[in-house]
């Protein structure tokens, strides 16, 4: 919370600066989330559609995606749960599908969110896109309602448009294709997004293509995994390095 002095018989004291009105947080982060929700568009129309035509019902696309909030392994569950696939097996996928979710809090802005209640929710909303947006350089002024409801936003955009898919899916003809490269092109805007951000580190993206060369030769069974866990270790590395470097006093 900002404070600002006030002169009061000749002495300041301060008084603290009230946080902005929840309508003017809201609007922001509707405008935050505008970008990534038009990319959630054609991803909720598609996963939806394919829930309908592999053969189960419209509300579970719905559902799947308000409950599980996957992404990508809600595409890949669809498979296993048409094919009949054995809970052990579903839940290891889970684990290696979204396992890099827990580098993620490494440096989501989590201390920022206030409550337990809240903090619970925007763990559990935290996605990919939520991640990009909140990390960046614009981000770091943003305040616990903000980045609430712009997960808030983010989740309902992809179970909205999940639902719209699936109750629209029978009128969509079978000649439409691309729209799973929708996925890949919306974490390629992120991810040069986030290297602009990039403000005197650019190594970080070197480290990350290391990371996924060396698991590639090492791990290339656990690739995946193993690049996380790569550039995770080469990111705590540097901290530490620089964080022993002398500070000289300006």
């Amino acid at each position: 919370m900002d404070i600002t002095p006030v002169v009061t018989g000749g002495q300041p004291r301060p008084v603290p600066t009230l946080p902005p009105p929840i309508r003017s947080e809201v609007r922001a982060a509707l405008k935050d989330s505008a970008g990534v929700g038009l990319g959630f568009l054609p991803l909720g129309l598609a996963f939806g559609a394919l829930v309908t035509q592999s053969g189960l019902d419209w509300w579970w696309a719905g559902l799947s995606a308000a409950l599980i909030f996957g992404g990508s392994f809600e595409f890949l569950l669809i498979g296993m749960v048409t094919a009949s696939a054995p809970l052990a097996v579903i839940a290891v996928s889970a684990l290696l599908v979204n396992v890099r979710h827990v580098f993620y809090t490494l440096s989501f802005p989590l201390h920022r969110v206030t409550g337990r209640l809240s903090k619970a929710y925007s763990t559990y909303a935290m996605c990919d896109e939520a991640y990009a947006l909140t990390t960046g350089e614009q981000a770091r002024t943003w305040s616990s309602r903000r980045i609430l409801w712009l997960q808030f936003f983010l989740h309902l955009y992809w179970a909205g448009s999940s639902t719209a898919g699936a109750l629209l899916g029978s009128l969509l003809p079978d000649s439409v294709t691309g729209l799973d490269f929708a996925l890949t092109a919306l974490f390629t805007v992120l991810a040069l997004d986030a290297v602009r951000d990039l403000r005197g580190d650019v190594p970080t993206p070197v480290l990350a293509v290391l990371s996924a060369l060396a698991a590639r030769l090492l791990f290339p069974g656990e690739m995946l995994l193993a690049a996380f866990t790569l550039f995770t270790a080469a990111l705590l590395a540097r901290h530490l390095t620089m964080s022993r470097k002398p500070r000289h006093a300006a």
